[in-house]
């Protein structure tokens, strides 16, 4: 292999650009069948012109400039890059480094595009900082495409005082977690709609699903108060919490969890969904964390050949948290997949836009792998392969008013997968991956497998 090669995946293996490399190439992709996801079908194959890292033409007859690169498809198939809308790369928590860690990881398998749900303040010189990078061709890492202000109160005016502070910052939303109370929330949810900052998060542990999404919260993650509203007892649920303070409202929460699932009533989620569709809420059901919770928590991590790929304190962090005992044991972990399951079939039927999201890392949630992960669990709760990749792509630039990302027309970004089986016919060929392009930068099967080697970090940490 020549130094020039070897240069290269050394780089790539850090996520990095190698050295006067460019942030887009002309690019001409022959005999390719592009899949419009919109419609829910693969074209005959053509040729798809790429300039200044958009897409310039598509069609039989579409030609570029001379000196741009040909890449011959042969056929394979070409999918929007994918967008992750629940993903972690700060950790304020434990003060520990940002996450750049998992760039390589969400490039090497397409996903091009993460909403990044927990920033503060001082998180986003680091947002600046990739995207400039990633724009200039010095770093392979997706878009961040959305930063949300993740804010804690314990008094109503606290709660509007936060939320300007999050407006001001230039965070693109305000994230909600599930311990506030009720007066709390209100003030976060006028206030919010006062100075136009976009909700998104946890419904509250006291507050009805239905409610929160007519109030404006535009995306409710985890399914957060949907499977209380699908029992007979869920005013009596809410009303109990309500007599509470946070700390032992979130405890009954978890005591009540049990009865909660066993009290699933599929008759009472139909009417639910058509109401919620009513209010344009989206949801992000994350369902690869209770399939987790059901078959992958008892294993070992290091036997997981992926295992290499953290770095060494995220190691530590998911050793130590499965280590904690599972909440509820097995037996409720396996009842929380099957409701979750059902819950998102139905949700969709009635529908309620579904859209893909992974909350990874997460103990056991590899950054890339798991939003193919999370596919395959959409279409095992009943949506359709088309539909599973509009979540991940067409509906998720929607939401995020990205009409330049998520669609295969000339304008659009170019950031594409380009596969060798059709997702259409079995959502899991959304892994056969030969290549990705990045806003026109193209990255064939060897420069992504480079990426999937261990980082310095994770190999010290061994």
């Amino acid at each position: 292999m020549s130094p020039l090669r070897l240069c290269l995946l050394a780089c790539l293996s850090l996520g990095l650009a190698p050295a006067g490399s460019s942030a887009a190439e002309r690019l001409l992709l022959e005999n390719v069948r592009v899949i419009d996801v919109a419609r829910g079908q693969a074209g005959p194959s053509v040729s798809v012109a790429v300039v200044d890292g958009r897409l310039a033409s598509i069609g039989a007859d579409t030609a570029v400039s001379e000196g741009a690169r040909r890449v011959d498809g042969r056929g394979a198939f070409l999918l929007p890059g994918l967008i992750d809308l629940h993903v972690h790369l700060f950790n304020h928590s434990t003060r520990r480094p940002p996450n750049e860690w998992t760039f390589p990881l969400f490039v090497a398998h397409g996903v091009t595009g993460v909403r990044e749900m927990r920033t503060q303040a001082e998180g986003l010189p680091f947002v600046r900082r990739w995207e400039e990078q990633r724009a200039a061709g010095r770093l392979l890492a997706p878009r961040i495409l959305a930063t949300g202000g993740a804010v804690v109160a314990s008094t109503p005016e606290e709660a509007r005082e936060l939320v300007r502070k999050t407006r001001a910052a230039g965070l693109d939303f305000l994230k909600l977690f599930s311990p506030h109370p009720e007066s709390v929330w209100r003030a976060l949810m006028a206030e919010a709609r006062r100075v136009g900052l976009p909700v998104a998060g946890h419904t509250p542990q006291s507050v009805s699903a239905l409610e929160s999404a007519q109030l404006g919260q535009r995306s409710n993650e985890h399914l957060t108060q949907i499977y209380e509203a699908c029992t007979a007892a869920h005013e009596a649920l809410l009303a109990a919490r309500r007599e509470l303070d946070s700390a032992r409202a979130t405890a009954l929460t978890a005591r009540q969890e049990a009865d909660i699932l066993r009290a699933f009533d599929p008759a009472l989620a139909a009417p639910l969904a058509v109401a919620l569709a009513r209010t344009g809420q989206v949801q992000v059901p994350t369902l690869v964390l209770p399939h987790a919770e059901a078959h992958a928590f008892a294993r070992d991590p290091r036997a997981d050949p992926r295992w290499p790929l953290l770095r060494a304190d995220e190691q530590a962090r998911w050793e130590r948290l499965l280590r904690e005992p599972l909440s509820g044991g097995p037996e409720l972990a396996a009842r929380r997949w099957e409701v979750s399951r059902r819950l998102v079939g139905l949700l969709h039927a009635g529908g309620v836009r579904i859209l893909a999201g992974t909350d990874t890392p997460m103990p056991t949630i590899y950054p890339g792998y798991s939003l193919h992960d999370e596919l395959e669990r959409l279409v095992e709760a009943g949506l359709s392969p088309a539909d599973a990749l509009r979540a991940a792509t067409l509906w998720a630039a929607d939401f995020l008013g990205r009409g330049d990302l998520g669609r295969l027309e000339p304008g659009a970004r170019a950031d594409l997968v380009l596969l060798a089986s059709d997702p259409l016919t079995d959502i899991r060929h959304t892994r056969s991956i030969l290549a990705v392009c990045l806003e026109g930068r193209w990255l064939e099967r060897a420069e992504l497998d480079a990426l999937l080697r261990p980082t310095k970090a994770a190999e010290a940490g061994r």
